[in-house]
Order: structure tokens, then sequence, then C-alpha cells
């Protein structure tokens, strides 16, 4: 699978009801787990004091990352991504793939 850097900020539209956005949100952290458990999800942070994450996602290619993985989550609609593509650094620390 290939890697991938992606930038998320999710922005609630105006006037959607709390019972909405709560719904969506506990949906979200299911999918999530859900896509960490099948390994397209890999590592997700965010920024202190910022309401946006930045992870490290998997998938074959980006048709799949956007189409079977990113596009699979609930709060999708509401969200601006920005992917970029990775690959292995040769002075990388970690573990070989």
């Amino acid at each position: 699978m290939n890697e991938y850097l992606v930038e998320i900020t999710t922005t609630v539209p105006e006037g959607t009801p709390s019972e909405e956005v709560d719904r969506r949100r506990a949906a979200e952290a299911l999918r999530a787990r859900e896509l960490a458990a099948s390994g397209h999800l890999a590592r997700l942070w965010r920024p202190t004091g910022e309401l946006r994450s930045i992870g490290v996602w998997r998938a074959a290619d980006e048709d799949e990352l956007h189409e079977k993985v990113l596009g699979t989550l609930p709060l999708r609609p509401w969200m601006t991504l920005t992917v970029t593509a990775l690959e292995p650094h040769p002075n990388d620390p970690g573990p070989a793939a």
C-alpha cells in the first residue's frame, strides 16, 4: 500500500443541528477505528490549539484513498482535504517497509 499525508479541516455548515453534528462525530470515530484496523489509517494528529487533523493514510492508489477510504468518512461532506503522496526517504531512521 502507498502512504499519503492528509491534512483535514472540517467546517460544520452554519445552522446544522447539534444532534446531527454529534451523530456524525460519533460515526466518524467508529469509522476511524475501522479504517485503522484495516490498515488504511496509520497515524492521526491534531495540531495543538487547532481544529484540523494531520494523518498518514494508506491505500493502493489515490483513487482508492478518495473513494473507498476518505470518501467513507461521515464528516467527509464537511471536509477540505490536502493530500500529499509520500515515498520513503533514503535517510529515514524508521523501520524498513
